[in-house]
């Protein structure tokens, strides 16, 4: 399988001389099965310049994941160039939304909308498909194997683990590990904690002995008290995730918009030393626009 990252910028775009390096797109994540099939998590603004690269060999089928429906996750799909091109299929998959009572095509409808964007979803040339998907129950794309997990986010998120022919890659989107609401005196504490400690346990098996695990590392722990129930994570909480799953790569990204590249390698060379996780086997990454991963 082939990893590239087109996009690893949390909540907003952020272009400038201070995030040259790592790169000012939201995120999207390209993964090629060892058969080149295209799976695409998430569709920020850097699913643009990856639509670029797929017009040299059409038609092509890309199937997206959406892990949930904030707009630095989906504010890409209009811009999807192939989309205005007959002969190809953007098939897009995601979670129902309670709220609305309306399945993944809201995604589409919603930005689609007149006000908001000038080409309307029946005017575009290629194919748009719908597929709504519901957490624990695998989905087969190709020759890969997807399987949503319900992750913890403000709205609902999925966690997507793609296993192809031995290989295996998860990443959460967005994802703050769940925490007890309750201070330890109240009547709810014990009770709630089960209810934690199962869907953290839940969670880890998810990820159990994938070889790369794509995680949100928004903040610092010193960060952290101030974004508590934001819904993302720090360098601590995913490296800890991933050493309890038994994974081999850690891929860090969202980096927090407002962070320099430089304050960016700095906080997480200070996780790093904080936490020892080369100790563990666990080879640890910052995630870099452009680059690739390949195993």
């Amino acid at each position: 399988m082939k990893v590239r990252f087109w996009g690893v910028r949390g909540s907003i775009a952020s272009p400038g001389p201070h995030t040259v390096r790592y790169g000012g797109n939201t995120t999207c994540i390209e993964i090629r099965t060892d058969n080149n099939e295209l799976i695409i998590l998430d569709a920020g603004t850097g699913i643009f310049p990856l639509s670029q690269t797929l017009l040299a060999k059409m038609p092509i089928t890309a199937n997206v994941l959406i892990t949930h429906s904030h707009w630095d996750h989906i504010q890409g799909l209009p811009f999807f160039i192939p989309n205005f091109i007959p002969g190809n299929t953007l098939r897009l998959h995601g979670g129902f939304d309670p709220v609305s009572g309306k399945g993944i095509e809201q995604v589409m409808s919603v930005q689609l909308q007149y006000s908001y964007f000038p080409v309307r979803e029946e005017e575009m040339k290629g194919r748009i498909e719908y597929v709504t998907l519901s957490p624990g129950e695998p989905v087969q794309v190709g020759s890969a194997t997807v399987t949503p997990c319900l992750l913890n986010h403000p709205v609902v998120d999925f966690g997507y683990r793609i296993d192809c022919n031995g290989k295996s890659v998860f990443f959460t989107g967005d994802h703050e590990p769940p925490y007890n609401i309750y201070d330890p005196q109240d009547e709810g504490y014990t009770a709630y904690q089960s209810l934690v400690d199962e869907k953290n346990r839940a969670i880890v098996e998810a990820i159990r002995g994938v070889d790369v695990l794509i995680a949100d590392t928004s903040y610092t722990a010193e960060e952290y008290p101030a974004k508590k129930g934001w819904g993302h994570g720090t360098f601590a909480t995913s490296i800890e995730l991933a050493q309890q799953a038994g994974v081999q790569v850690l891929f860090c990204t969202h980096h927090e918009p407002t962070r320099s590249d430089d304050a960016l390698e700095s906080a997480f060379a200070k996780a790093l030393s904080q936490h020892g996780a080369p100790q563990h086997g666990l080879d640890i990454r910052l995630a870099r626009e452009g680059d690739t991963y390949e195993f």
